[in-house]
């Protein structure tokens, strides 16, 4: 999808990238010949690519870094629309492709085959590997790794609760609709709400009161399980919004699940956690 690996390219062009409709899906397609330039952080001994947004003007003391974590659906053209709504508010928002060793989602013709093929063979651990990866390639190149902060969407949502417990760099995150509980596999060891004595961020759970893939009773036990650790500043920190209208997805401008109102809001309460908690 991105091109080939050790490029050596080091910074990520802006404007270059078009989208097309698959199956429902915008896939990200890059035209090397217009000069597109590509980020890659070494990570594990693979180079993983990475769209890469941030403002024109270097920051004098460098810029406020935001991991942007993808759907299942891995960098597509929302997810680098998003990075760009990030570089707009002075960050440098950095989207890696996680699932490079695994395959591309866009390949594949359902969501079933994408969970099976890519997510279930993509490990928690590498995942926070290459996020660690990320935030070094930002502090070489621009970004100020004092302030930096993660969210994601669905299975990013998810990703951002696991690395606030276990990427230390990270000062807040935003959960979009993550998965909260969840079997566990050799390759996800432990969910969320597993890992609540853990958390070293505080997070923001943005949820959809309709969403039927994450009821609310799960929400309800995430909660219980971060009041529990009362010696936890992070974890007692912590919040959620739940909109009560909406369905899963509700921030996906490209999904009949969108809904303007709630993704405004979200978005709005995600600028202000991270102001609130130092990243910017």
């Amino acid at each position: 999808m991105w091109g080939p690996e050790g490029s050596g390219k080091s910074t990520l062009s802006l404007q270059t990238a078009r989208s097309v409709q698959k199956e429902g899906r915008p896939v990200l397609y890059v035209d090397y010949e217009d000069a597109f330039d590509l980020s890659y952080a070494k990570s594990l001994g693979v180079d993983v690519p990475a769209y890469v947004s941030k403002p024109e003007k270097p920051a004098k003391n460098g810029f406020p870094v935001v991991i942007v974590v993808s759907e299942i659906f891995g960098v597509h053209e929302y997810i680098a629309d998003v990075t760009r709504r990030f570089a707009k508010q002075g960050y440098m928002a950095i989207a890696p492709e996680f699932f490079v060793r695994a395959g591309d989602p866009n390949l594949l013709g359902t969501v079933a085959e994408i969970q099976k093929e890519i997510v279930g063979k993509t490990p928690d651990e590498q995942v926070m590997a290459d996020i660690r990866a990320a935030i070094a390639w930002a502090g070489k190149n621009g970004g100020d790794t004092r302030r930096v902060g993660i969210t994601g969407f669905c299975w990013g949502g998810r990703i951002t609760w696991s690395a606030a417990a276990q990427v230390a760099e990270i000062k807040a995150g935003v959960a979009w609709y993550g998965r909260l509980v969840g079997d566990k596999t050799p390759n996800n060891p432990l969910h969320p709400v597993d890992l609540a004595a853990q958390i070293k961020a505080p997070v923001l759970g943005l949820y959809g009161g309709q969403d039927t893939g994450i009821p609310m009773d799960q929400v309800e036990k995430m909660k219980d399980a971060l009041a529990s650790q009362k010696n936890n500043k992070a974890a007692q920190a912590t919040q959620f919004h739940i909109y009560p209208d909406a369905p899963h997805a509700f921030h996906a401008d490209y999904r009949p699940s969108y809904r303007e109102a709630s993704a405004k809001d979200g978005w709005t309460r995600c600028m202000a956690w991270f102001k609130q908690q130092g990243v910017v």
